[in-house]
């Protein structure tokens, strides 16, 4: 999780991926920018015992990492992983991925997830894009990440905002081969 507005959103992907049977393990990285902006959008302050005030309870299999450490686990090519989520993906961290700067935990992980060729996915939130936000995304893609841009659906008449996030996390879990069942499919029945 980085810096940009949205933390909803990286709320209801951890949940959704702390109860999802399939997943084994969680390594959740909050930058130092995205603290500021989980206080002010939700309500809730400081590093300590984070996972626990966005999961609404101990943490089963998700572990959190300090972005400053980037001799982490997930920093390694050698650590198994089935992939990476950034949600949301700030226009810094975005740039510091598309040049290869490695700068951070995050910046780090994001650059061994491409090299290892394992899904990338930046879920970007900004707006407008200016042309540095557009060659960015460009070179993100380039290198193999799917730039997944923070846009929600309506057509499924979400009644609130936690609804809507949710739906959108379900959105990013599918396209990493993690359907959720109460997904929100256009005409399912056709």
């Amino acid at each position: 999780m980085t810096g940009a507005s949205g933390a909803v959103f990286a709320r209801e992907l951890l949940r959704t991926l702390e109860a999802d049977e399939r997943v084994a393990r969680v390594h959740f990285v909050a930058s130092e920018n995205s603290l500021r902006v989980i206080a002010e959008e939700l309500g809730t302050s400081g590093r300590t015992d984070l996972l626990e005030k966005l999961l609404g309870g101990a943490p089963a299999k998700t572990i959190q990492h300090i972005d400053a450490n980037i001799g982490a686990s997930i920093a390694s090519g050698s650590h198994p992983s089935n992939g990476m989520i950034i949600l949301p993906c700030s226009m810094g961290t975005l740039a510091a991925i598309a040049q290869g700067l490695a700068n951070s935990l995050i910046a780090r992980a994001a650059d061994v997830t491409l090299k290892e060729r394992r899904p990338l996915l930046l879920c970007v939130r900004e707006t407008p894009f200016n042309r540095i936000h557009l060659r960015n995304m460009t070179w993100a893609a380039e290198a193999g990440a799917v730039i997944f841009p923070v846009i929600p659906a309506f057509y499924n008449q979400p009644v609130d905002s936690t609804e809507m996030a949710r739906q959108f996390v379900y959105r990013v879990l599918a396209h990493i081969g993690l359907s959720q069942p109460d997904a929100y499919v256009w005409k399912r029945d056709e």
